[in-house]
């Protein structure tokens, strides 16, 4: 196959290849957010370090910051390998762009001596004098201006190309350059990310010495969890019992006749809410929305999924979790995910807020709040910020506790929220 073919092929499939992957900004910016969150988590080990706090949590802390240095390198590396490609496609035009000159300068010297060679007035005006007729000196005459005009655009043609050499020469020294600092950049980061494992290792062996002692604290924390499950349950039967009064009572004054004491005792002792049509249009207008919710913060992670996991560390303890737990920006606020109404605001610390909101039959509760924004009975809209996410003065993350429940049976918010 022409080698002409072949590099138009090459063109083809690279053009193919490339377009699918990020560009260099979106590299770029993708490294200077990545840097962040490890100067980020940088921070919060220096302030449990310095707090002499959970080395479980420092353990936490540093295999996410090695997670991030990986992320890091690999972004690095992506940047290097398309500077390579485009440093390969540059120096490819490079390459055409010598033949390209050789071609032209050599059919430009020729038509120099050819012009050297007829270069007398006398020449020339021999050459149209010897043609047999008018139409063939006419005919001469335009070949000669037609020769100058392609002379001159020859000229011309390989003035712009040996700019087009020149530039490509620059920039694909400036390709050159940055792929070095790129590499440099790179081995400097496996360098730092050895002595992150390093660090790591050693956290992980204090924590072997306590391993006993940490146990405890783990069952310790998940034994308050538990405890604060059983009070939210038992607020939200007290959230039901109180809309089914109401209903209750509001049946009863619509139709203080066809309304009996037995069926209002059976909807003051539902376990369940009695929905009135309003209620159930809310009910169906949240259900209708499941998997489309927006999350409860407007940035963040998963931290802890719901459900029974694996400790982050001793696989073998299982960690309960009735919600989701999303780690986000500190000063972030929870906001609501769907409209409904205040039913509780419930204080499981001094510095930990809970904000209860109904939608018909549905509850969702926004956890670890610092202040709140709203009251009791208020309606509230979706995205409508209820209060600001506490920032945790021991690990410096903030956490937003949510949970979703019918009536008072758990859900998993991932099956709720779009795109978890």
């Amino acid at each position: 196959m022409p080698r002409f073919l072949l590099t138009f092929l090459f063109f083809c499939i690279a053009t193919h290849a490339w377009s699918q992957v990020p560009t260099q900004e979106q590299l770029e910016e993708r490294k200077a957010k990545i840097q962040l969150e490890i100067k980020e988590k940088e921070e919060q080990l220096q302030s449990v370090k310095s707090k002499e706090k959970s080395v479980v949590t420092q353990l936490m802390l540093q295999k996410e910051k090695i997670g991030l240095k990986e992320k890091l390198i690999k972004t690095t590396e992506k940047q290097t390998k398309l500077l390579s490609n485009d440093i390969y496609v540059n120096q490819l035009k490079i390459n055409q762009l010598n033949r390209d000159l050789d071609i032209l300068r050599k059919d430009y010297a020729e038509m120099i001596v050819k012009s050297y060679k007829s270069r007398s007035e006398q020449s020339r005006a021999m050459f149209l004098l010897s043609s047999e007729n008018f139409l063939q000196a006419y005919k001469r005459a335009q070949y000669m201006k037609q020769y100058a005009s392609y002379r001159k655009m020859q000229g011309e043609e390989i003035k712009g190309k040996t700019k087009q050499l020149e530039d490509y020469n620059i920039k694909i020294g400036a390709q050159k350059s940055d792929k070095e600092k790129l590499i440099a950049e790179n081995e400097k980061e496996k360098q730092d990310l050895e002595k992150e494992k390093q660090e790591q290792e050693k956290i992980a062996n204090q924590i072997k010495k306590d391993k006993s002692k940490i146990i405890a604290e783990i069952k310790k924390k998940q034994a308050e969890t538990k405890k604060i499950d059983a009070q939210i349950q038992k607020l939200i039967r007290e959230s039901i019992a109180a809309a089914n009064r109401k209903t209750a009572a509001d049946r009863l004054k619509a139709n203080p006749k066809s309304t009996t004491a037995e069926s209002t005792r059976a909807v003051e002792t539902s376990a369940k809410i009695v929905l009135t049509p309003e209620g159930q249009l809310i009910a169906n207008n949240f259900r209708a929305n499941k998997g489309k919710l927006p999350w409860p913060v407007e940035k963040g992670v998963v931290s802890l999924p719901y459900g029974d996991q694996p400790h982050p560390i001793y696989k073998t303890l299982t960690v309960h979790n009735s919600g989701v737990e999303i780690t986000t920006e500190a000063g972030a606020s929870a906001r609501a995910v769907f409209g409904g109404v205040v039913t509780k605001i419930y204080k499981i610390s001094p510095l930990n807020i809970a904000v209860f909101i109904q939608h018909g039959d549905f509850f969702t509760v926004y956890q670890n709040l610092s202040t709140v924004n709203v009251s009791v009975g208020d309606k509230i809209s979706t995205k409508e910020t209820l209060g600001k996410i506490r920032t945790n003065g021991d690990t410096g993350k903030t956490v937003l506790k949510f949970l979703i429940l019918q009536n008072t049976t758990y859900n998993n918010p991932a099956s709720w929220l779009y795109n978890m």
